[in-house]
């Protein structure tokens, strides 16, 4: 009998919609890893370009799932159905994986017997394939690691937290957040995922770049120029909103401790611009310029990670978009939304939560 590698089996889930131009890519990549018991499978969720005549080429190397269109956490639900590894890596369709990816996480968590998760530097490429010269995270940032229960249920949304692309989950330990509810994380499945999985365990890194991402426009993560995008700001308060009160009834259920609220200062930032720029379009009944004020007022004192300057920029970041006129509270949203174009750059760049 075969001895089981470091880590375990590893089961790579390629979820794909309209991807035509980038899935073989990825499934090639997925092909491709060097660990000895690796399984891909791959779910089609309802394409409507090439993308399904592109996969059939594939039909004999992995198991291939073709289902009418039902939203990310439908197809990363339906590739979880058929998993058999230990662990199970999310890649999506217009993402690589680096050769090591998976060796690399199941030597990671093989290190870690408490880790529910592993997470690992993305280098970003354009839409052909070639590097832009940006990290994710970039360089002076580290990824979080260890037990992070307390500050997930504190500021979650303040933490360095990357796309799905960059995580291997140790597959068993995921069963009290599955399956991932697919009407309300239709395009969101990773806040699910990412988020909740933290409550579960340990998070393991590693430090290589293991995973490429693909910016080419139409990313759900990323956004694809320096501006103010609300309809994205209102859909990551909406999926924050939900994603709050599913840690607060998971702590509830696993007995961890846990503040009466979850208050990140990202998501009240995202708020208070949704607030400001487009009122009667705001997603949260009842918020109020100071109320999110007050709010963040605590939520600064609970980022122990951040440093004095740092909390005091936020500070006066909210202090002014409370009374600032629009045409000013706009730019401050574009500081904040993009820290690498604000004259406080050293001091915004403390956040790590993209839109």
């Amino acid at each position: 009998m075969t001895a089981s590698p470091p880590g375990g089996a590893v089961d790579i889930v390629v979820n794909n919609h309209n991807y035509g131009r980038y899935v073989a890519a990825a499934v090639d990549s997925a092909l491709a890893q060097t660990h000895p018991v690796t399984r891909v499978i791959v779910v089609d969720d309802g394409s409507t370009d090439d993308s399904r005549e592109i996969l059939d080429a594939y039909a004999d190397r992995v198991e291939l799932v073709l289902q009418a269109n039902g939203g990310q956490a439908s197809a990363l639900n339906a590739g979880l159905e058929r998993c058999e590894g230990d662990l199970v890596i999310f890649l999506d369709a217009d993402d690589l994986l680096h050769p090591e990816a998976a060796a690399r996480a199941a030597a990671a968590l093989a290190a870690d017997p408490a880790a529910a998760k592993v997470h690992f530097r993305m280098e970003v490429i354009d839409a052909a394939g070639r590097p832009t010269g940006e990290l994710k995270p970039p360089p002076r940032w580290s990824l979080p690691s260890g037990d992070l229960r307390a500050a997930e249920l504190a500021y979650p949304f303040d933490l360095a937290w990357l796309p799905t692309s960059a995580y291997a989950f140790r597959r068993q330990m995921l069963a009290p957040i599955l399956p991932i509810p697919e009407e309300a994380y239709r395009l969101g499945a990773d806040w699910h995922l990412i988020h909740l999985s933290t409550l579960l365990g340990r998070v393991a890194t590693v430090t290589e770049v293991s995973c490429f991402y693909r910016v080419h426009g139409a990313n759900n993560y990323e956004p694809s120029a320096a501006q103010v995008d609300l309809d994205r700001v209102r859909a990551a308060i909406r999926y924050g909103h939900r994603t709050a009160a599913d840690l607060l009834s998971l702590a509830g259920e696993l007995g961890i401790p846990h503040p009466a609220r979850i208050l990140s200062v990202a998501d009240l930032a995202r708020r208070m611009i949704s607030l400001r720029l487009e009122p009667d379009r705001h997603p949260v009944a009842g918020d109020t310029r100071l109320g999110l004020l007050r709010a963040s007022l605590v939520a600064v004192r609970r980022r122990r990670n951040a440093s004095p300057a740092l909390r005091l920029a936020f500070l006066g970041w909210f202090t002014a978009m409370t009374v600032a006129p629009k045409a000013i509270a706009r730019h401050l949203a574009l500081w904040f939304l993009f820290p690498e174009r604000s004259p406080m750059n050293a001091r915004f760049s403390g956040t790590m939560d993209r839109l």
